[in-house]
């Protein structure tokens, strides 16, 4: 029944899954709200693998689940659409504005409509009133049609800035809905879509594409001995480092946890390895050290996994060998860079 969807599930069954969440819950204590329980039913129900994933690591690196973490597993997974779509008010406010924009013209026809009829009577009375009467007049009703459109021009000029303050708020809105908070970095479900978008094109212009997947060494051992803080100051500086060693056209983002993932199109894997070794030695090379005393921390390095995309393979498929790589570099010492063409066979395997 994994994957079942929530509506079709019959109540025995979602009360088992209920109840395993909320017993994880208490293991990890994670606090009973409604938006942290959705993460872990859909966790315990299983039809998200890139939330148990994620959920997965964090416990196994003894990961706190804060209010931070909570928040973003949320936005992530099981909200997204939600998460891309913070201004609620936004069609009434789009509303008001089309309805007033409809009184602006409805406003300035009617007048037209009378500055017409007006100059009518003047024309009418041309051959037999005095031409000075008719000067005046004429005056007077081209003095009203000027203050009506001056009047019309301020309406929606008003009206224009509005919905120049709309635009940008859309645009922050979505810039915050594609953003991880704590990294600045892409995160997930922006990364997801980059990619999918990626391999599409790569499969039409028969293009390279690579991506490394990049995981603090040690992370916990930051958490244990500075605290929370200062894991998410190392996982800020190695973000930076991250985002500047890409180019633009790369995508640089948080995959979850301490893990971070760049998707590099056009670049094939040798491309890829030179990247993420220049990134992993500058990591290395950076100094951290801790705001409150300005004493400088131990060395920050991470172990990388590179991978390239195969011919209408899944980007699940294609970021599996990244982990692997990832996690043969943890056992070959940490501090390193392993590719798809370094891994060692699988236990099992032929």
């Amino acid at each position: 029944m994994a994957g079942q969807p929530i509506g079709e599930m019959d109540v025995e069954y979602a009360t088992t899954i209920a109840d395993r969440a909320i017993r994880l819950m208490s293991q990890q204590s994670v606090p009973a709200t409604p938006s942290n329980f959705a993460v872990w039913f859909e966790y315990s129900l299983g039809s998200s693998l890139a939330l148990r994933k994620t959920i997965d690591i964090l416990i196994a690196g003894k990961r706190k689940f804060d209010a931070a973490t909570n928040h973003e597993l949320y936005i992530t997974y099981v909200a997204p659409q939600s998460a891309a779509d913070p201004l609620g008010d936004l069609p009434e406010q789009l509303s008001g504005l089309i309805a007033t924009a409809q009184q602006f013209l409805n406003t300035a026809v009617s007048d037209n409509q009378t500055h017409i009829k007006a100059l009518g009577e003047v024309s009418s009375e041309a051959a037999t009133s005095d031409p000075r009467t008719i000067i005046s007049k004429l005056v007077d009703e081209l003095s009203k049609a000027t203050a009506r459109a001056a009047t019309l021009e301020a309406n929606f000029a008003a009206t224009s800035e509005e919905l120049d303050s709309i635009r940008d708020s859309l645009k922050a809105a979505e810039q915050r809905s594609n953003t991880d908070a704590l990294t600045g970095l892409a995160n997930r479900h922006s990364m997801d879509e980059f990619l999918r978008l990626a391999q599409i094109a790569a499969m039409e212009k028969d293009e390279a594409l690579s991506v490394f997947l990049i995981d603090i060494d040690h992370f916990k051992k930051f958490n244990d001995d500075y605290g929370h803080q200062v894991g998410d100051q190392v996982l800020r500086l190695v973000a930076k480092v991250l985002q500047e060693g890409v180019r633009e056209v790369d995508l640089a983002a948080r995959y979850g946890g301490e893990e971070l993932i760049a998707v590099l199109p056009g670049a094939d894997l040798e491309a890829c390895t030179s990247v993420a070794e220049r990134i992993r030695r500058r990591i290395a090379e950076a100094k951290l050290t801790r705001r409150a005393t300005g004493k400088e921390i131990g060395s920050i390095t991470v172990s990388i996994g590179v991978s390239q995309f195969r011919l209408a393979e899944s980007a699940e498929a294609m970021i599996e060998r990244c982990d692997r790589g990832l996690y043969q570099a943890k056992r070959l010492g940490r501090n390193r860079t392993v590719t798809e063409t370094e891994l060692e066979p699988e236990a099992g395997a032929a």
